[in-house]
């Protein structure tokens, strides 16, 4: 059997063995009256806006016109998702105001239940239901700017399991009187049953941001399929509520069911189909396996590395790091924002486009080269492994310089595609700043460079954090975007950073930036046991023993934002990459 027959034949065997899968996906920027996704009831379409209420004693409803397979009961198994929105709640300076908007979902056939006469509900529960909504079970993130004799005493954001007594709640900085626009951001951590809202508030005329998340297996109150949309209600007290733009993508969602007609067919197939290829599965991975072995351990693969990724690569000029902190021609802004897009399509090339994934490990600046046109390349693969491109991970004994290594990697010693993504964010935002990851001759608050940048963007000051070496000299739109890109990259949740596509798309203007908690969130690990002669800090990297490796607690999660927009930025060539 030749290495060429593999792909085929690894394809052929998958498609025999892995049922269909097709994650549900949109992004709508406007809304019209003859978009036949979107299901209106009592609401509509107007002005490229969704109208749910208008005036008083109002109700109004939209769904997506597609269910979704939120869990399945065969295998258990939850799906996660993401959601994005943005709306208003306009009183017209009217101090009396009501009621709110919920996201919500509801199973397949749910409507506005019958004889809804106060708004308090928002459109989810019968008015003698409010608190026990048996006959119409939902699960909601409501946005409540009317205080019913349930419900706290200031407009908040809660979140809602078949009763309008929340089951968690934070009091929201809206603005209502004039109508500000909010945005939204809410996710479902299948593997963590974490349901967590980011959204906007208001400081005076300052956007902020406000975060709330939940415990809650969605199994235990809602079917298989559910719709997902919109509802909101007007009582006494009225207010136009509207929905501006959604985005939605759930990350996993298993295909449709075989007919009962045909399962003992399919049933038949599959037994004698697997007798079949279990022969020609074990010859694969094994043949597989064996090459991936001989890869990994050759001496020489780092020489066919060189050989792969250094065509086309210029005379080197320093490293990155000797720019920003040894004493080096200080980088302007256009260098240092193209370094990122280079070093960004660096990882592209890795992950994604070699003919096998390639984690890389130590992403660092020192290991940013930097030819005589300020072109980057990324260099040093002495501590690169081939991996699988659909796992993207493998353990190993610690690797890595401490600041830019990923929590998961100094606690389980598993480098992987995200380990990498955390690297660039601290790079991205070092580049933007100026600054080491870690210095302790630093004000306390000051000595993890990542924490204190989260810091400042939950205080609405990210712009504080600009290398003072630029002398205000910077496009701030990039500045921000830069950071914000960089502090998505670092969250320290795995799951919640983006992929390296998604990365470039951002900085490239191809898509919105995501909505972070404003505060940082913290990662919880579980230890194994580790000793000093598994550590393997690279050359240059501050030394550390398993005494430094902490148990760390979790107190927010978010998953990173999925774009769907397609992206100009697709394929980059190995020559942004380079070996020392």
């Amino acid at each position: 059997m030749t290495q060429h027959h593999l792909p085929l034949m690894v394809t052929i065997f998958l498609f025999l063995i892995i049922p269909f899968v097709a994650p549900l996906s949109f992004n709508f920027t406007n809304f019209s009256p003859d978009n036949a996704d979107i299901q209106y009831e009592r609401a509509y379409a107007v002005n490229n806006v969704i109208q749910l209420t208008t005036n008083l004693a109002s109700i109004g409803r939209a769904s997506y016109a597609k269910p979704l397979q939120l869990w399945d009961r065969a295998s258990g198994k939850l799906t996660n998702f993401t959601t994005q929105f943005s709306f208003t709640i306009d009183s017209h300076n009217r101090s009396a105001y009501g009621d709110g908007i919920a996201f919500f979902l509801a199973p397949v056939g749910s409507r506005i239940p019958e004889g809804i006469t106060k708004g308090g509900s928002l459109g989810l529960t019968r008015d003698d239901q409010p608190l026990n909504s048996t006959d119409n079970p939902f699960v909601a993130v409501e946005f409540d700017i009317y205080q019913n004799l349930w419900d706290p005493e200031h407009d908040h954001v809660a979140i809602d399991s078949n009763s309008m007594r929340s089951v968690d709640n934070v009091t929201w900085l809206s603005s209502v009187l004039d109508g500000k626009q909010n945005h939204a951001w809410i996710s479902y951590d299948s593997s963590l049953r974490n349901l967590s809202v980011v959204f906007t508030g208001f400081m005076g005329n300052s956007s902020v941001r406000q975060g709330l998340s939940h415990i809650v297996d969605l199994r235990d109150h809602l079917p298989e399929w559910v719709i997902f949309g919109f509802s909101s209600a007007t009582g006494n007290a009225s207010a136009v509520q509207s929905i501006q733009s959604w985005s939605f993508s759930s990350t996993l969602e298993i295909g449709e069911k075989t007919s009962k007609g045909n399962t003992g067919l399919v049933v038949g197939l599959a037994v004698g189909g697997g007798v079949l290829v279990c022969g020609l599965c074990g010859l694969v991975v094994f043949v597989y396996w064996k090459k991936r072995r001989e890869n990994e351990d050759d001496p020489e693969f780092d020489e066919i590395m060189d050989e792969e990724l250094e065509r086309g690569t210029g005379p080197r000029k320093f490293s990155l790091d000797s720019h920003l902190f040894k004493g080096k021609s200080t980088l302007t802004w256009p260098a240092r924002y193209k370094i990122a897009q280079d070093l960004a399509s660096a990882l592209l090339y890795l992950h994604e486009e070699w003919e096998q994934c390639v984690v890389h490990r130590d992403i660092k600046s020192s290991n940013v080269l930097l030819d005589s046109n300020f072109n980057a390349k990324l260099g040093d693969f002495g501590l690169a492994r081939l991996v699988d491109h659909e796992k993207g991970s493998q353990t190993t004994v610690l690797a890595g310089t401490m600041g830019y290594m990923a929590p998961e990697c100094v606690i389980t010693g598993r480098a992987s595609k995200e380990s990498d993504v955390f690297s660039f964010g601290v790079v991205a935002v070092e580049i933007a700043c100026g600054r080491k990851p870690i210095n302790h001759k630093a004000q306390e608050s000051e000595i993890n460079m990542v924490e204190w940048v989260w810091s400042l963007y939950g205080f609405g000051k990210l712009i504080e954090a600009a290398d003072p070496k630029l002398g205000g000299d910077f496009d701030e739109q990039e500045m921000e975007r830069l950071m914000i890109v960089g502090l998505w990259c670092a969250h320290p949740h795995s799951r919640s950073r983006p992929s390296i596509r998604q990365v470039i798309q951002t900085l490239n203007f191809e898509a919105s930036m995501p909505i972070l908690p404003s505060e940082m969130p913290v990662a919880t690990y579980l230890a194994p046991s580790m000793n000093k002669s598994s550590l393997q800090p690279s050359n240059d990297g501050t030394s550390f023993g398993s005494s430094q490796i902490q148990s760390l607690n979790f107190t927010f999660n978010t998953d990173s934002s999925q774009l769907t927009e397609s992206s100009a930025a697709s394929s980059s060539t190995s020559s942004l990459l380079k070996t020392a």
